[in-house]
């Protein structure tokens, strides 16, 4: 274990989550897949090591920070990228059930290629638009938890995540700068897809300082039939 890897092994550690060897093993072949595949395509900015490690593999467990993971049997990751936050999330609790929402299929192509390599169990990864999955039975109202990082307004994300989210589950998007206007802006969306602001939570990335929130929403009730939209409306035309 070298220095970038005691860092963040001892900050999840602060935050009561332990990983074994094998699990750090996992991370480390994350960012030499991770950095391989980037030089053929787009996946992130980020490639120094110790900037992954914190701004990808940190970020993205900083959700279990808020949420009980021990309690979420099943989780998806709606427009997931590079697999953040829902790789990392799955490599520190293998229990969870996992499945990937992403509209680009070269992505989905790499995330296959993660998951094969890390070993990674109970993944499923969708090529799809978010408002047409949603619509597919196993998939509507089926999650104990939805997320999404950085992926749109939450006018919009309530839209693309709540019909994901089970009556009684929970949706957290996680975000970079204070997401106050966003929530407010976002009350009418909330209202029509059955979910009620729990909390925003707060926080620093550790060394730069750079501001996150992650907005958990609560699912109060059965998503409506009209919703999801079709696809590209939500983006064009959000409830707001």
């Amino acid at each position: 274990m070298d220095n970038i890897q005691k860092a963040f092994v001892d900050r999840l550690g602060e935050h009561g989550i332990t990983i074994d060897e094998k699990q750090l093993q996992q991370f480390e072949m994350y960012y030499e897949v991770l950095v391989e595949w980037n030089e053929k395509m787009n996946l992130t900015g980020i490639t120094e090591r110790e900037q992954v490690y914190t701004k990808h593999f940190y970020d993205s467990v900083t959700l279990a920070f808020y949420v009980d993971m021990s309690k979420i049997g099943s989780m998806a990751d709606i427009g997931s990228g590079a697999g953040f936050p829902g790789i990392p999330l799955k490599i520190c609790f293998p229990h969870i059930k996992l499945t990937i929402v992403d509209s680009l299929n070269k992505r989905i192509t790499f995330l296959k290629f993660v998951v094969d390599t890390l070993g990674l169990s109970s993944v499923e990864l969708i090529h799809g638009r978010a408002e047409e999955v949603a619509r597919k039975q196993g998939y509507r109202d089926g999650f104990d938890l939805v997320t999404a990082r950085a992926v749109a307004r939450m006018a919009v994300l309530n839209e693309f995540c709540l019909p994901f989210t089970k009556v009684g589950g929970r949706f957290a998007a996680m975000k970079g700068s204070d997401p106050a206007e966003e929530v407010k802006e976002s009350a009418r969306s909330l209202k029509e897809l059955r979910g009620a602001l729990n909390k925003v939570h707060s926080f620093s990335l550790p060394v730069e300082e750079s501001d996150r929130h992650i907005v958990v929403i609560d699912k109060k009730g059965a998503t409506p039939s009209k919703y999801p939209r079709k696809a590209g409306t939500a983006a064009k035309t959000p409830i707001i």
